[in-house]
């Protein structure tokens, strides 16, 4: 599996982004000019956007993280990782949720099933380890339906997420911005390697409106 090539995505683009913060930040605090700099126009939009941005990567890393619990749910059971069923329940409940909201539902469901693949990058690799050394299986299950009800809050909150920022989302530097704010959450968090990359792989549509 292939864990790093999305995360130094992100990482550039993080990169990108503190420089863009860096110029615009310079640019706004400089006086006398006798025009704006286009720099100072981006600023506060920049700013603004990795706001709006921000809440999206924190939220994807939690639900990611639950994806340890529902690996550790799955274990042993029989139970597939892929759950279409499940899978179609959850589109239909976060489009309906972005119609009350104000969300567009075909971005929010292409967003959804990226942040569905992230958790079952996370729940394969999990099995896979644990195949290779039992010693690392959880000693406790948690109860599978008590996990999908911490997922449908987080889901919930993703989706009003996805309402508050449009404009950030169908901004052309909001890769760069969402970059940094992902590489924030990353460095917050201290996510390892597995979950930087489902971090990435859950924000991979977020931009583009």
């Amino acid at each position: 599996m292939h864990l790093t090539t999305l995360p130094r995505r992100l990482l550039a683009a993080g990169a990108a982004a503190t420089v863009l913060f860096t110029v615009t930040g310079a640019a706004t605090g400089t006086a006398a000019a006798a025009s704006p700099a286009p720099a100072a126009h981006r600023a506060p939009a920049a700013h603004s956007s990795y706001a709006a941005l921000r809440p999206l990567a924190a939220l994807s890393a939690e639900r990611d993280a639950v994806g340890d619990l529902v690996a550790a749910a799955k274990w042993g059971t029989g139970g597939p990782i892929d759950d279409p069923a499940r899978e179609q329940q959850v589109l239909d409940a976060v489009a309906a949720q972005a119609r009350q909201w104000g969300a567009d539902p075909a971005a929010t469901k292409r967003i959804f099933r990226d942040q569905i693949e992230a958790s079952k990058v996370i729940q394969r690799e999990l099995h896979r380890r644990w195949t290779a050394d039992p010693a690392q299986v959880p000693t406790e299950r948690p109860d599978l339906n008590e996990v999908r009800e911490k997922i449908n809050r987080i889901n919930t909150g993703l989706v009003r997420a996805i309402a508050a920022s449009d404009t950030a989302r169908s901004a052309p530097y909001c890769p760069v911005v969402l970059g940094a704010a992902a590489g924030q959450v990353q460095h917050a968090q201290r996510l390892d390697a597995l979950h930087t990359a489902a971090l990435a792989r859950a924000l991979r549509s977020v931009c583009g409106g």
